[in-house]
């Protein structure tokens, strides 16, 4: 077949789908497929929170061309063409919570034997001393187990201390023959961590620290940007790279203007990033993350050293504290799409991360274990790191790759036109464009266009309370928190009163004409900690509704049945319900189906699916908080 043949055949074929979707939509929506218009499937499209239209599908119309072969520039299919495939990516895991140092060790070396290939750890305050970095590391061979350091304002201590320690052990003939097979991260980040609020070294010492570093016989990278802020703070995908770019070349003009050579300066950066349960989106950041410094390497005539390591950190902000062991799940897609997109190590973050230590009752280690394993299945079960950017060719990743990295070129570009990195940060620019993509999440979330699992979407009632200090530090912008704080109001109030915040159910008609609305109302009101009550079928006139309004004590209720049914029964039922002494009468569905209707009959509220949830429940938190505290303590809502 000749490829004109097979462009044709393409096409026809494209055309062929066009029209099925035109016919179910047109189903769907109960008009002429005419109506639709000629590119019917862009009513499927989706955009993302970087602005990126996303197809129902893709197809040989979307081919971009091929990317050169891994560790070539510009990079976009990995740095290292000669990965160990059998290793796949680092599996990296963090230490040092604890203070006693042996402890830290034994904690190490037990990763390590069982299957961690790379050391994350924390030093300085509230963590591992300084001093104790000797015996934290006894026994670690850095040779085969990257080090990455996070001591802060600590962190030219702690070089220090290192080295020293690297000094002596090569003194006493430590058996590594090529020196430069060590590799370490000293994780130096003040221009993120001046994001963010957190202590951190200042430039000019994390610049000579660096200088220091670039002499080393070691491979030793001292600064990273931490793009983990942005994403943490409400970012997106783009402006996270964005702003992490940006603050990548603040660092390379700070090294190149203390006497650093270009190739030296970009051999002091490293870069960290958040994945999330977005498989495709994080495949596609990584990919574009390298695409992006890759650029800014080659505009400082420095192409060849525009790879630079990637550590990717599973997103804090999509953890839930409620149900947390979906996390389990979303940590699992997280590391999928980092490990396929590239990263060089990943770092899956404990299921119960959001969460006070022990507050499940499971203990660390099974937390940790589980955070482990979730890599080594990947690797050594599913074998994802057998082959180098598989997502490579595939239509869809390699445009996603493409649109965010033009993204967030746009935004480094918007933060440079501003001065730079420091200016747009001191100026509130980067702050003020991420702080209106999490607004925009956030209202997602709250109106429930976008589900979290266990939290605004199948709720789990049953669980029990949360200790008192499971409280954000206010670092991290979960997805959760809105309703989460709802859910630690309806704890509270059952603490206080013995039983959860109830609301009523009045369902009209047969079990086939309300089901819907019912399951719908009372996924809602669980997911604001309200428990619902549903006592199956009512008839208005018969006094069922107020009877069992009245045996419910609850002192809001929703109706619930159809749009023809409401026309002639929702005021009947409004006024039986008001008459039992419910005081706040909701009815789930279209304000519309009840115009006509007004006074006493008419519903004090609507339930649908684009309300603000998080508004309603809360305002219907308060009117069962303020009934409560007026009853007392015997959980009566009347």
């Amino acid at each position: 077949m000749s490829l004109a043949s097979e462009t044709e055949e393409a096409a026809r074929a494209y055309t062929d789908w066009q029209r099925s979707v035109a016919g179910v939509l047109a189903k769907s929506r109960r008009v002429d497929a005419a109506d639709l218009g000629p590119e019917p499937e862009k009513l499927l499209e989706t955009t993302t929170y970087d602005g990126v239209t996303v197809a129902p599908l893709y197809s040989p119309r979307d081919e971009r061309p091929e990317q050169p072969l891994p560790g070539r520039f510009p990079y976009i299919r990995g740095v290292d063409a000669t990965r160990d495939v059998n290793s796949g990516w680092l599996v990296s895991a963090r230490f040092g919570a604890g203070a006693d140092s042996a402890d830290v060790n034994r904690s190490i070396l037990d990763a390590l034997e069982n299957g961690v290939s790379a050391v994350w750890l924390t030093v300085g305050e509230n963590a591992l001393p300084v001093r104790s970095l000797e015996t934290a590391l006894d026994g670690v061979l850095l040779d085969l187990a990257p080090l990455t350091l996070d001591a802060g304002a600590e962190v030219a201590a702690a070089a220090r201390a290192l080295f020293e320690l690297l000094d002596a052990r090569a003194a006493a003939g430590d058996g590594v023959t090529d020196r430069a097979t060590v590799r370490v991260h000293l994780g130096a980040a003040p221009l993120t961590s001046a994001f963010s609020g957190v202590t951190d070294t200042d430039l000019g010492a994390a610049v000579a620290l660096a200088t220091e570093a670039s002499a080393r016989p070691e491979s030793v990278r001292a600064i990273t940007v931490d793009g983990t802020v942005f994403h943490d703070a409400g970012a997106s995908d783009s402006e996270e790279l964005g702003a992490s770019v940006a603050a990548g070349l603040e660092y390379l003009r700070a090294l190149t203007a203390s006497g650093l050579p270009i190739g030296k300066a970009f051999g002091q950066i490293d870069f960290r990033f958040a994945a999330t349960d977005d498989q495709f989106q994080t495949i596609a950041k990584f990919r574009a993350a390298r695409l992006l410094w890759a650029r800014i390497a080659q505009v400082c005539g420095a192409s060849d050293f525009g790879g630079a390591p990637q550590h990717a950190v599973t997103s804090a902000a999509m953890m839930s504290q409620r149900d947390p062991w979906v996390n389990m799940l979303r940590t699992t897609l997280a590391a999928f799409g980092a490990g396929v997109g590239g990263a060089d190590a990943v770092t899956v973050l404990p299921f119960d991360a959001a969460l006070p230590a022990g507050a499940l009752g499971v203990s660390q280690t099974f937390a940790d274990r589980i955070a482990r394993n979730t890599q080594l299945l990947l690797l050594e079960e599913s074998h994802l790191g057998r082959v180098l950017d598989p997502a490579a060719g595939s239509w869809y990743v390699e445009d996603l790759t493409q649109r965010i990295a033009e993204k967030a070129w746009e935004f480094f570009q918007h933060i440079e036109a501003a001065g730079g990195y420091l200016a747009g940060l001191g100026a509130g620019q980067i702050s003020e464009r991420i702080n209106a993509t999490r607004a925009q999440r956030e209202s997602d979330i709250a109106h429930r266009k976008t589900a979290v699992t266990g939290v605004n979407e199948y709720p789990n009632l049953e669980e029990a309370p949360l200790p008192p200090d499971a409280t954000d530090s206010g670092r991290v912008a979960r997805y959760a928190a809105a309703f989460e704080r709802l859910r630690d109001r309806s704890d509270t109030y059952l603490a206080v009163h013995g039983v959860r915040p109830t609301a009523f159910l009045a369902p009209l008609g047969p079990v086939a004409e309300h089901n819907v609305r019912t399951t719908f109302s009372a996924n809602l009101l669980a997911s604001g900690g309200i428990a619902a009550v549903n006592p199956g079928p009512l008839t208005v006139g018969d006094g069922s509704i107020a009877a069992a309004a009245a045996q419910s004590g609850a002192g809001i209720a929703v109706i619930c049945g159809t749009d023809k049914r409401y026309t002639t029964e929702a005021a009947a039922a409004v006024e039986e319900l008001r008459a039992a002494g419910v005081g706040t009468v909701l009815l789930a569905g279209p304000e519309k189906v009840v115009a006509d209707v007004d006074g006493a009959a008419r519903p004090d509220g609507f339930v649908t699916a684009r309300i603000d949830a998080v508004s309603v429940l809360s305002d219907l938190l308060d009117i069962i908080e303020s009934a409560g505290n007026t009853a007392g303590d015997t959980g009566s809502k009347k």
